[in-house]
């Protein structure tokens, strides 16, 4: 399933996902239909926050919020394994801001993988506690750390942040990792992927024992597992389709064969139905030099990657979220956390890594129940 090739002289890990497309059919394994057995209105939960719930459309749990948010509400710790666009953001954000609101005091830390999944938490933070007076503070690099450290001043009820920016600013002395008494642990294979565990297992060490404890992960790759020992005490486990496909992705292979890939993806481009389309690339030189063929074909494209700054993300993210430009061309810096309605198509225009990164990347369409396309390029 794994092949190795050559690319300057350097040997590049990739995943080929012929093989599970073949055998599961383009649109993954049929599932039984979840009946929650809760509604939103069964939980504890604040009538303002509840309202909130309401006016964000949320109709019923996903299974992940059905599971963990009585399990949260009742003080117990959580680690929740499930894959991306299940709504586990929604899972661990209602029950801590019921948490906060109730006691002023109390603190919440979410650790993020991403700056883009830190700043789509915190859009999802001032939805959910809108009217309640709470407030966030997102950390986060390519942003200017001066800001940071005066609204870490303002004592926020919130903290997001990455694991590196996260460390500098205690480092500086303007945030205090004691003062937290719930801490999230958002994607953390992602943070295995990132080199970020060393950084999360330094945090961990600085937490206040006594803490309420949540640790979310689409895969559990052996490597992790210790964290999740030193992290949560006797937790609610709950596992929502780990590691699987998107039941609601339709799944293809394009077989290339001599054709110019930059061709063949114009062509596609042309087609009905492609309205807005997420491709990733494997570099960024490759992203950029692939935006500009499309940019002279006349396509309109936006394009993020590391070398972007945090402002040119967003703002490129903003774009296509509000269908400013069909196509968003990336790296696998957003493969988790977005989410952004109704992209129609995902494609690969380079293979993935591995297998979860494959997994990450078309679950960016198929989300929220609607359907979606993904294509590969082999």
């Amino acid at each position: 399933m794994y092949k190795r090739r050559e690319f300057n002289q350097r040997r590049i890990r990739t995943f080929d996902p012929s093989r599970i497309v073949s055998q599961n059919g383009r649109t993954g394994q049929p599932e039984e239909k979840y009946v929650p057995v809760h509604k939103f209105s069964d939980f504890a939960l604040h009538q303002q926050l509840k309202q909130n719930v309401t006016t964000k459309g949320f109709s019923e749990p996903t299974p992940i919020q059905d599971q963990v948010i009585p399990a949260l509400l009742a003080g117990k710790d959580v680690t929740g394994i499930a894959a991306t666009g299940t709504g586990k953001t929604a899972a661990f954000l209602l029950p801590l801001i019921n948490k906060v609101f109730a006691n002023k005091r109390e603190k919440v830390l979410t650790i993020t993988p991403t700056r883009e999944l830190a700043v789509q938490i915190d859009s999802e933070f001032r939805t959910f506690a809108r009217s309640m007076n709470l407030y966030s503070c997102v950390c986060i690099g390519g942003a200017s750390i001066g800001r940071q450290i005066g609204e870490l001043r303002r004592n926020p009820n919130f903290v997001i942040g990455t694991p590196g920016r996260l460390l500098d600013l205690e480092r500086r002395h303007a945030l205090r990792f004691g003062d937290y008494g719930s801490v999230v642990l958002d994607e953390v294979d992602r943070m295995l992927d990132m080199g970020f565990i060393p950084d999360v297992k330094h945090i961990i060490s600085l937490l206040p024992s006594v803490r309420q404890a949540m640790f979310f992960s689409a895969t559990l790759p052996d490597k992790i597992r210790d964290i999740i020992a030193s992290f949560v005490k006797d937790p609610v486990v709950v596992t929502v389709h780990p590691g699987e496909a998107a039941v609601n992705v339709d799944q293809e292979v394009i077989r290339v064969g001599g054709r110019q890939k930059t061709d063949l993806l114009q062509e596609m481009l042309s087609g009905n139905g492609f309205e807005k389309v997420l491709v990733f690339g494997r570099t960024k030189h490759g992203i950029d030099k692939l935006a500009k063929f499309l940019y002279q074909k006349g396509r309109q494209v936006e394009v993020i990657h590391g070398n972007k700054s945090q402002n040119q993300r967003q703002r490129a993210l903003e774009k296509f979220r509000n269908n400013g430009v069909q196509v968003l061309l990336a790296t696998d810096v957003a493969s988790r956390g977005l989410d952004i309605d109704n992209v129609t198509h995902v494609i690969n225009y380079d293979l993935p890594e591995t297998y979860e990164a494959y997994i990450h990347r078309i679950g960016r369409t198929g989300r929220a129940d609607k359907k979606g396309t993904a294509l590969t390029f082999i």
